[in-house]
């Protein structure tokens, strides 16, 4: 097992690794920027190192420095967490080249799934669904073009690296394509490094479905279930997720949760995964990349199967066999996570960084708090928004409802504004509450303010 891991994360999934290190008897070591001094996770870690000023390209993105950070503490393992390295291939071959365990997929794992063109062939040929799209990387408009002709409007240009939504462009007509081309490989070589396009045939009214995958490195690998990650807005930033999904049928959550199988096996997957589908009305599904890492919304699956994903991680990192057979993983009630996010929702959720004048939790019975938020702590303006993630569980959907209302109710964060009242609106509205909704659920009721 190991001694020492640095968690080269910030924030509240910084946290969470840290509090897994200590339950397992592992030393944590935290990294911060200069603006990141008087966060929790420096706090709750056994030992802190300065990595860098307060851009995260100087900081949290500099391999070298995190790298160093780790050596230079005695650490045997680094955990990514999500975002920022946690996807990066060279990062992971870095660790290994100075005999650092990377807890996550092997380089050549995160650098196949990464291009979304490659990981698309690689399921596609283990009989795995996929969306109908380009066989590569898109060069020209006028490429993208003749695809769109070929398989009729409205079509999806996707970032091949990198996901969060970035680079990620809907074309309803052909008046629209050459600026939407343009623009989404301006963003994706300015958030990836890389501005390689592939096209997708767009799907009207769909429904986002993950299913989390864990396997180790002996040939096991089991799913637990999945996620329905719907309400995102129109740039596809996730705000309210849940396990399991009120869409899927026993029998379309079997074919669905095979088919993840499928995909993980014909990339040799190992350890933490998901892999995510699109579901259209008729209740097909397709696929639409995998993620090599630890999802945001990870704490749902934690609640409705009682297992400890990051501590999972850790132990299969550490050459251990997975604990679990596909037989012994049961799913029990209902989880939503809400996220929380230092945002205006009243001015087109404008960024709100300052300080905490006071802050809340809710507590009570099944919620659960993921945050680094504490009352005089000052919120930078420069990382990602969220700052907190509600969890609730009740043995229905309705009652997880319910109970995530009055868990919003109870949340107060004096002194920045925060996501809290569009979540309720959400979380309130009928077609919320009756479960038919598709993606642009969440952007009809922001074109509604």
């Amino acid at each position: 097992m190991f001694k020492r891991i640095l968690i080269a994360n910030r924030g509240e999934i910084a946290i969470r690794v840290i509090r897994a290190c200590h339950e397992l008897g592992i030393e944590s070591v935290a990294v911060f920027s200069e603006a990141d001094s008087e966060s929790l996770h420096v706090r709750l870690a056994d030992e802190a190192v300065c990595i860098g000023p307060p851009a995260p390209r100087d900081s949290y993105l500099d391999v070298s420095n995190v790298v160093s950070a780790a050596i230079i503490t005695g650490c045997d393992a680094i955990h990514p967490g999500y975002g920022l390295l946690s996807e990066v291939a060279n990062f992971a071959e870095v660790c290994e080249q100075c005999q650092i365990k990377f807890i996550g997929p092997p380089p050549s794992c995160i650098a196949a799934l990464g291009d979304k063109a490659v990981a698309r062939e690689l399921v596609r040929r283990a009989g795995v669904p996929t969306i109908p799209g380009s066989k590569g990387v898109i060069a020209s408009e006028k490429e993208a073009l003749r695809f769109a002709h070929r398989h009729g409007f409205p079509i999806m240009i996707k970032a091949v690296s990198g996901g969060g939504g970035r680079g990620v462009r809907r074309v309803y007509a052909e008046e629209e394509m050459a600026r939407a081309f343009s623009t989404a490989q301006v963003e994706a070589e300015a958030a990836f490094g890389d501005a390689s396009i592939y096209l997708e045939k767009y799907i009207e009214r769909g429904r986002h479905i993950e299913v989390q995958l864990l396997g180790d490195s002996h040939g096991n690998l089991i799913h637990l279930g999945e996620r329905d990650c719907t309400c995102q807005t129109s740039r596809y930033q996730k705000m309210v997720e849940e396990a399991p999904s009120f869409a899927l049928t026993p029998a379309i959550r079997e074919q669905i949760c095979d088919a993840a199988i499928r995909a993980g096996q014909a990339a040799g997957y190992e350890n933490a995964g998901t892999v995510e589908f699109l579901l259209d009305e008729n209740g097909s599904f397709y696929f639409l990349e995998m993620n090599t890492r630890l999802q945001v919304e990870h704490p749902v699956t934690e609640m409705v199967t009682g297992i400890d994903l990051v501590r999972l991680q850790i132990l299969i990192a550490a050459g251990e066999h997975l604990p679990l057979t596909q037989d012994s993983v049961t799913l029990r009630g209902h989880s939503i996570e809400c996220r929380v996010t230092a945002e205006d929702p009243d001015h087109k959720f404008t960024p709100t960084a300052g300080q905490v004048k006071n802050y809340l939790p809710p507590g009570g019975p099944g919620v659960r708090v993921d945050s680094f938020l504490y009352s005089g702590y000052t919120v930078a303006p420069y990382y990602d928004s969220m700052v907190a993630k509600i969890i609730v569980w009740d043995n229905t959907r309705d009652a997880a409802i319910n109970r995530m209302l009055r868990a919003l109710r109870e949340t107060e964060v004096q002194g920045i504004k925060t996501s809290i009242p569009f979540l309720q609106r959400a979380l309130s509205d009928p077609r919320f509450r009756s479960g038919d909704f598709d993606l642009h659920f969440v952007p009809s009721l922001l074109n509604q303010d």
